[in-house]
């Protein structure tokens, strides 16, 4: 028992003991592989406390199928961690497609073999034995090929934002101004330095030197404007444009998106119109902004096919047959474009990415000048020989203008430059010259279209009179007497409807004045004993002009109010429109009058000697009224409703004392059915012709 005893206590020592004896290894081992742990997390913060990560090696990019690009990396290290002058140790890290780039490094020089389209990551290590410092240089590597789509595209798309930027913010300046632009169309006298300064100041608000030419074109051509006066807007219209190039001088080119996305809130959500087209030409501004930030996005991968950088360098403005070669294309595509705000635009886009030199943007600038033109070439096509002159003064000027300045180019050039250096026109540019800031190439771009314009009219202003003598012997006048034609209402002019409103104004008193001359022909013929067969027909066909310009007015003012207007314009479209119907109806009722009295001769009668003197009395009395109603038309006089409704009461009394003497005179003699007949019906004529010209100071009021 003893025995067992001894031995159960033996083997109880011996388990405790082996219990322990594992557990302190245990212990020990855990301790071991803590204090190794321990010593790696050292040895790894150690390393990552060795290397730090730099931007020293800018993306790269390149054509599919360009050559391998190699370059020196060993300066680049020399002011970081490992560059303490020991040898470094240069290898290629990390590489994610090495089927796009290649990439290897020998010899201190890394090589990149381009391949297949596509992006990949490259890291380059360079490791300082000595310290064991290690720098890692990530960069991308791009293989590309150009999308010609893409680029045609981004270039097109940003060129029509920019034309709708400058079409709404033509728009809005021009709602903001409104009766303010038409009373200086109406204000341009003979006098050439106020037709300058009203051509300059109508081109600032429409944005267009064509829209302005066109426009002098049309009022030549429907005699509302004479050629002296046309050759002074239409220099000051050249004036007038150059304010676009300064437009988009201004430095908020990166603020042209939200420039855009202020003012389209404002113009969708704000009632007050002049807060809204304010918003309009603010929007327009931004969308000017943000389509030349596409344009100049597009034009970037142009300079970086070698095909294209070829193509564009032909065009080169350092000899004299460059500058021309230049300024043609210039004019080319101006002329296909039809919009030299458009070529512009894509000139600065050009000079701005360094696809083209400052000269060559300079010598294309020119040739737009002389491309414009032929837009007002063409409005006077079929016009009358005055308005053609003025179109061809317009040629003739910008191609003068182009001659000189394109020989004296290597001077001209220089002087714009020089002007520059003037610290009140860097200020004025926003050029901080103390931070040696260059003049920017927009700058300098919008800086020749001025001084070639403004210098181009100081120089031919003291010989404008003789260039039109010579345009009145070189385009002499047609021998018979030329009619004024409607072309004054051209359809290009929808895109100025504060403009076009003036336009058909002149259309509405050209019917007026037909009205008045219908009256004077009337009075003419009834007092003869022999109609005048030529009067007669005279007078039936312009019954007929009248109607023609009566629909042609309806139709322009029709698809004008259709479009997106102020309410002051909307309101004078509509006055005009009721005025073209009531002179309309003038002029039917005249005619009726005409018909009654010759119907009545060709039936063997005549009105009696007392009846002759009564119409002649009222006949002058309604002469008088619609010549009052007209004047005051033309003078633009609202107050002429007073005198009207005056007047208007005068006649309709006249009238009815007229028919109660006819009565009596049917009650005391016998008096022939048709000379009665032809009697009441022209009294009754008189008094609609009445009528109608009270409806028209009626609108002129803006009596409903």
């Amino acid at each position: 028992m003893q025995s067992s005893n001894a031995i159960f206590s033996s083997s109880r020592q011996l388990l405790l003991a082996s219990l322990f004896l594992s557990f302190g290894l245990g212990i020990g081992s855990l301790t071991a592989r803590s204090a190794l742990a321990e010593d790696q997390t050292e040895a790894a913060k150690q390393v990552d406390g060795n290397r730090t990560s730099e931007k020293l090696i800018p993306d790269q990019k390149a054509l599919a199928g360009a050559p391998s690009t190699t370059f020196d990396i060993n300066h680049l290290f020399a002011d970081t961690a490992v560059g303490t002058g020991e040898p470094l140790v240069l290898s290629v890290e990390h590489n994610t497609k090495k089927k796009v780039a290649d990439a290897t490094v020998k010899d201190g020089h890394l090589t990149i073999e381009w391949g297949k389209v596509g992006k990949t990551e490259i890291t380059v290590r360079a490791e300082n034995l000595t310290t064991r410092k290690i720098v890692d240089v990530r960069f991308n590597a791009k293989v590309w090929h150009p999308d010609y789509w893409m680029l045609m595209m981004t270039v097109v798309g940003g060129l029509g934002i920019f034309l709708l930027g400058m079409k709404n913010m033509s728009e809005g300046l021009q709602a903001i101004a409104g009766g303010g632009l038409r009373r200086m169309i109406s204000a341009v006298t003979d006098n050439r330095f106020m037709a300058v300064g009203v051509g300059t100041l109508v081109t600032t608000l429409v944005q267009s030197s064509s829209i302005t030419t066109v426009m002098v074109v049309g009022f030549v051509n429907s005699g509302f404007m004479n050629l002296a006066q046309a050759i002074g807007v239409i220099m000051g219209a050249n004036i007038g444009t150059t304010i676009t190039g300064w437009i988009l001088a201004l430095k908020i080119g990166k603020y042209g998106l939200p420039i855009l996305g202020l003012g389209s809130f404002c113009y969708l959500f704000i009632r007050n119109d002049r807060i809204r087209y304010t918003a309009l030409a603010i929007m327009g501004l931004g969308m000017v902004f943000f389509g030349l930030s596409l344009m100049k996005d597009g034009f970037s991968m142009v300079k970086e096919l070698p095909a294209f950088e070829a193509w564009f360098a032909r065009f080169d403005a350092s000899t004299y047959l460059g500058v021309l070669k230049c300024a043609a294309v210039g004019c080319v595509l101006t002329f296909i474009v039809q919009s030299s705000s458009a070529t512009l635009g894509i000139t600065i886009s050009l000079a701005a990415i360094g696809v083209i030199p400052f000269e060559t943007a300079a010598a294309l600038v020119l040739g737009e000048n002389v491309g414009t033109t032929i837009t007002a070439w063409l409005a006077s096509l079929g016009a009358t020989t005055n308005a053609r002159r003025a179109a061809y003064f317009h040629v003739i000027f910008n191609l003068l203008g182009v001659f000189w300045v394109t020989a004296l180019f290597g001077k001209f050039i220089p002087l714009v430059n020089q002007m520059l250096d003037f610290a009140f026109i860097q200020r004025m540019a926003g050029v901080d010259a103390a931070a040696g800031e260059a003049v920017s190439v927009t700058v300098k771009i919008a800086a020749v279209h001025t001084t070639f314009n403004v210098v181009n009219t100081l120089l031919f202003f003291p010989f404008a009179g003789m260039l039109g003598a010579l345009l009145e012997r070189v385009i002499p006048q047609k021998d018979h007497k030329e009619k004024p034609h409607l072309t004054s209402l051209d359809i290009r002019m929808l895109e100025t409807p504060v403009i076009a409103i003036e336009q058909s104004r002149v259309e509405i008193l050209r019917m007026a004045d037909g009205c008045i001359k219908m009256m004077d022909w009337l009075e003419e013929i009834t007092g003869q004993e022999e109609p005048d067969q030529k009067k007669v027909q005279k007078l039936f066909h312009r019954e007929e002009v009248l109607d023609t310009i009566q629909d042609e007015i309806v139709a322009f003012l029709s698809d004008m109010l259709a479009a997106n207007l102020p309410h002051e314009v909307i309101d004078e479209g509509r006055r005009q429109l009721r005025m073209a119907d009531e002179l309309e109806s003038i002029s039917d009722y005249i005619t009726s009058i005409l018909k009654f009295h010759l119907k009545l001769q060709n039936q063997g009668h005549r009105f009696s000697s007392e009846m002759r003197e009564q119409f002649a009395g009222l006949h002058k009395i309604v002469n008088s009224f619609l010549n009052l109603v007209i004047d005051g038309y033309r003078r633009r006089d609202a107050g002429v409703m007073t005198k009207a409704n005056t007047s208007s009461s005068e006649i309709n009394s006249l009238v009815k004392t007229l028919r109660d003497d006819h009565l009596r005179r049917l009650t005391e003699k016998k008096v022939e059915p048709h000379v009665n007949v032809a009697f009441t019906s022209t009294l009754n004529s008189y008094r609609r012709v009445s009528d109608h010209t009270l409806n028209v100071a009626e609108s002129l009021s803006g009596v409903k």
